[in-house]
């Protein structure tokens, strides 16, 4: 009995060597293809593969196609574009001896010059000692920009003027602490999303990462600095954020006509009260969604009778329909903030402000509808949408096969790639990093 109790403690313990062993080799063939998947994200953002279906960015496609969280999947496209110019770093991803946890941690700080150095710490540490060199480096270089902080206190401005066209231009210059609160505002507002960041699984960064977008990064910090404007006047006294929707956002007047909003009409243009001139579709849009005050003039442009202002959208059936669509109804958008509620046959054509001619569409893709060629009507099941070619466009994402561990390491052992149980193990034998000393070494390549 004695030795039989032996001989089963050996079996156990070899069968758990066998386990582990098959757990770090299993996680070095993911690491590898975690890279390959970065480098066809990569490509495939570089070709915009995603922007076909009014998708925002590469992120959101990820995020709908591929069931990655939307923090997640900005991560993953900034570590994409981050390994182009980093060989060393992407060599050893490629063949399974760094995770993504190290990769992503050392691409926020990592140039030519110090990326031998950050893998020499990768190999003979854990993600942890890699995520705690590159925050104590961070700080450092905080630290040094302090000695310039009453400098920029006394140069900061904002100016801003109307351009020949009606555009507003604005330029600023502020301080790193309002520069960080104005900032992480935009970044905030870019994407309601963001609001969740802190709520991503551990894979994420601890930061926001700058998305990869459709339209270019200024062009959707213009429509955040928008999204301000609105909360800004959608608090009404209040000190709680708001969500503005709508009506409900600052009031700008649109001074139009009837034939302008109409479809058919041929007037192809309204003024703001800057004197700016937006495009008929532009009014359509604007008005798909607001208060409405009637405004009958004489020739010269005098006001001959004001009637009272009306909602183009009752607050009760705004209500009904935030409840029924709780966000954007297109596919693939997870917006739930900052929504219009589009008139699927404009109030103007004689479109019914009821349920079954409503949905409501983020900014961006109210415009879509409106300016930019997307078709929408409703069904018994709900809104259907076009693209400008007018194929209809699907409500959820494709199902594929997600393929299997057998075929992933098939794969990388046809690549040429040698991953063991051992690929991925660091060197650290137990040692106490030296911050000190380690973020010199980091700071010698600056």
């Amino acid at each position: 009995m004695h030795h039989a109790a032996i001989d089963l403690q050996a079996q156990s313990a070899r069968n758990l060597h066998e386990l582990e062993s098959e757990i770090t080799e299993l996680a070095a063939h993911i690491h590898a293809a975690t890279y390959r998947l970065l480098e066809l994200v990569r490509e495939f953002d570089e070709r915009e593969g995603w922007g076909g279906p009014g998708m925002k960015s590469c992120a959101h496609w990820l995020n709908w196609k591929v069931g990655i969280s939307l923090g997640a999947a900005r991560e993953k496209v900034r570590v994409a574009h981050a390994l182009k110019d980093l060989p060393k770093i992407s060599d050893a991803f490629r063949r399974g001896m760094v995770s993504f946890s190290k990769v992503r941690a050392m691409t926020r700080v990592a140039t030519p010059e110090n990326e031998e150095y950050l893998m020499m710490i990768a190999r003979h540490g854990t993600a942890s000692h890699v995520e705690h060199l590159v925050r104590h480096f961070r700080k450092v270089k905080r630290i040094e920009a302090l000695e310039h902080e009453n400098r920029r206190h006394a140069l900061r401005e904002l100016n801003w003027h109307i351009d020949d066209d009606g555009s507003y231009v604005i330029r600023a210059r502020l301080t790193p602490e309002q520069g960080e609160r104005v900032v992480k505002a935009l970044e905030a507002a870019c994407d309601e999303n963001d609001y969740e960041l802190k709520n991503v699984p551990a894979e994420t960064c601890d930061e926001p990462a700058v998305d990869q977008v459709s339209d270019p990064v200024a062009a959707r910090r213009a429509d955040a600095l928008e999204r301000l404007a609105d909360a800004f006047f959608g608090k009404s006294g209040s000190t709680e954020s708001s969500a503005v929707t709508g009506g409900d956002r600052c009031t700008i007047n649109l001074h139009t006509t009837g034939d302008t909003l109409a479809a058919d009409g041929e007037t192809a243009e309204a003024e703001l009260e800057s004197g700016a001139r937006v495009s008929a579709e532009t009014s359509r849009r604007l008005a798909c969604d607001c208060g409405l005050v009637h405004w009958h003039e004489d020739q010269d442009g005098s006001a001959l009778n004001v009637g009272r202002k009306t909602r183009s959208i009752p607050p009760a059936i705004r209500r009904a329909l935030q409840r029924r669509d709780q966000g954007c109804r297109f596919p693939g958008c997870s917006a739930h903030k900052y929504v219009d509620a589009h008139h699927i046959v404009h109030w103007a054509d004689g479109g019914e402000t009821k349920m079954g001619n409503l949905v409501l569409l983020c900014r961006h893709h109210h415009r879509l509808v409106h300016e930019g060629g997307y078709g929408a009507r409703m069904t018994v099941s709900g809104p259907k949408f076009t693209d400008p070619t007018g194929r209809t466009m699907p409500t959820s994402a494709e199902t594929r096969s997600r393929g299997n561990v057998f075929e992933l390491i098939t794969r990388n052992r046809n690549s040429g790639l040698e991953i063991g149980p051992e690929t991925a193990i660091p060197l650290w034998e137990g040692e106490r990093m030296d911050d000190g000393m380690a973020v010199e070494g980091l700071l010698q390549f600056e």
